[in-house]
This record gives structure tokens, sequence and C-alpha cells, in this order.
């Protein structure tokens, strides 16, 4: 039954690969919809699969109006699925040499100012226990360029008041260290002792560190919630993201000189190509680095004679 081998493969996923809890639910998903189409073509048993199945799979998605990103998602799936099949030598055609996924034009991720960015984290009103926490995380985002899944994992515990740095467990539970600044870490310390223990309530004891206003973990629709506030409160008319913290971090410390392979790091990223797409160098930037660095950049007066 096609159902077991989804069954083995979401184990593996799970144990052997570590994915993250929101990469396994969205295989379970994509693979979930698949096999609901097979098998309303009759097809029970993965060896009565043929390759026009997969090319009539492939139009439905077109069909359906499905995003390019989604459909490039779908296919990853079922790419990785129907390779483990093969390499457990559960079947010997390779079917996922059929999906083709479609071309996706990167877009370039919003970027604030320096200015847009002061006046968004001077936004919360870090007078009450609510307003605090929004400036301890706002502050917290920008020293170290999390993702939001990332910040909202963190307890107290990881973060190094000592030696300026945070501890975060990032996609598939992967750990790395960011180092984080003397302001931002303030901010933590003040919000840690004066505004966590007034959110903290008897009947929701947790170790996490930024809660909402009944004890609970803060979820990213709260944050989303949260930021578009600000953002309105701080006259930014920008299209604003969950994210728009973690781009301007990298986007700024790349345009002030950071290396990038040092910025893929603090990102988290495996491939530093995401890095490039991720961070929206800004041109001026790289053209000064050229001329920085490369020897035959700017003509000497010496060479304009000799090409005269």
């Amino acid at each position: 039954m096609i159902d077991h081998l989804v069954d083995s493969f979401i184990n593996y996923i799970t144990v052997e690969k570590g994915l993250a809890h929101n990469s396994i639910d969205s295989y379970s998903r994509d693979l979930k919809q698949f096999t609901d189409f097979i098998t309303g073509f009759g097809i029970i048993e993965i060896k009565d699969l043929t390759k026009q199945n997969i090319l009539e799979y492939m139009n439905f998605l077109k069909q359906k109006g499905k995003r390019p990103t989604t459909i490039s998602r779908n296919i990853t799936t079922l790419r990785n699925f129907f390779r483990f099949l093969v390499r457990e030598k559960i079947i010997e055609i390779d079917f996922s040499k059929y999906f083709e996924i479609p071309h996706i034009y990167k877009k370039l991720p919003e970027v604030l100012s320096i200015t847009e960015i002061n006046n968004l984290l001077g936004a919360p009103d870090h007078s009450n226990s609510l307003g605090l926490r929004d400036k301890a995380m706002f502050e917290l985002l920008y020293a170290s360029g999390l993702r939001v899944s990332e910040l909202l994992s963190i307890e107290s515990a990881d973060l190094n008041f000592e030696l300026g740095y945070l501890r975060v467990f990032g996609k598939g539970s992967k750990e790395r260290i960011v180092p984080v600044g003397s302001i931002a870490l303030e901010w933590c310390r003040k919000y840690i002792n004066e505004s966590r223990p007034q959110l903290i309530t008897e009947n929701a004891r947790t170790s996490l560190m930024f809660l909402n206003r009944d004890g609970h973990s803060l979820s990213r629709q709260g944050f989303w919630k949260i930021i578009k506030h600000y953002a309105k409160k701080a006259g930014i008319t920008k299209k604003i993201s969950p994210h728009v913290i973690r781009h301007s971090f990298a986007t700024h410390l790349l345009e002030n000189g950071a290396d990038l392979r040092a910025v893929q790091e603090m990102l988290g990223h495996s491939d530093i190509s995401t890095t490039q797409i991720y961070t929206h160098v800004s041109n001026k930037m790289l053209r000064d680095v050229y001329k920085r660095t490369h020897p035959r950049s700017e003509l000497e007066e010496n060479d304009k004679d000799k090409i005269k």
C-alpha cells in the first residue's frame, strides 16, 4: 500500500534527516495530495504507477492555479520520496526524473533603511510589560538576524550575557552560535528581570523566553500582528513581513563590509547562494568593493599616458 510507503518516508525524514516540524508537515500535506490524486485513478500499489500518471499530476497542479513556488515545493517533496524508494530498493524506476521544476524568479526581499529600523525599534512603549517584551524582541532580532520561528523558541538560558552570544536551534534542529550586541543584551536582561515575571502564570509555566499576555508561548501569527502594529506606528509604508528585520540585518551587515560567509553562518544558511539572494546587496556596495580590491579597477596617472 502506498500509505505505508509514505509513513516509512516520513519516519525517515523525521528520525534520520532530523527535519523541522514545519518541514515534515509540509512533506506530509504534499504526499497526501499526491496519493489522493493517484488513488482516484484506482492506483493503490506503487508498482502500478506510470510515467503518464506523473505527467497528469503535474498538469493537475498547474490547472489548480498553484503558484510556481508551491508547485516547486510539491515536486521537491515527490522527488525526494521516489529517490528514497529507489534507494531502499522498493521500486526500480526512478520517477523523480519525470518531475520538472518550474522556473522561479527570485523576488528580492523588502528591506528597511537604517532610519526605518531605528523607528521600528523605537516604536514599542517599554514602560509596560508587553511593550518591553516587544522592544526586547525587536532588538534581539535585529542584533542576531534570527528567523521568527527561532526567536519564538528561544529559552532564557540560550542567551550568554557574559560572553555576548546566543545559542540557536535552526532548521533541522541544527545548532549555531550567533553574536549579540550589548544594546540587545541589555534590553533582553531588562525584559527577563522586569517584564517576563509579570507575564508568567501558575497554569502556564514555560522556559520559553518570549510569552504572550496569558503566559503561553507567542505564536508566529501573534508576532505578525505585533510587527504590523508597530510598523504602522513607526510610519513605515513598505510591505512588512515577519522576516523584514532578518532581511535588514543581513543587508546592513553586507553594505557595511561584512564578509558574505560570516553572514551566511549567522543566518544559518547551508548554501551561500541563499545568502546572496536573501541579502539584497546594493550595487553601490558591490562597486565600492570592486574598486577597493581589484588591482586594475582604476587608472593610475602613468597608465593614462600609455593609453593616449
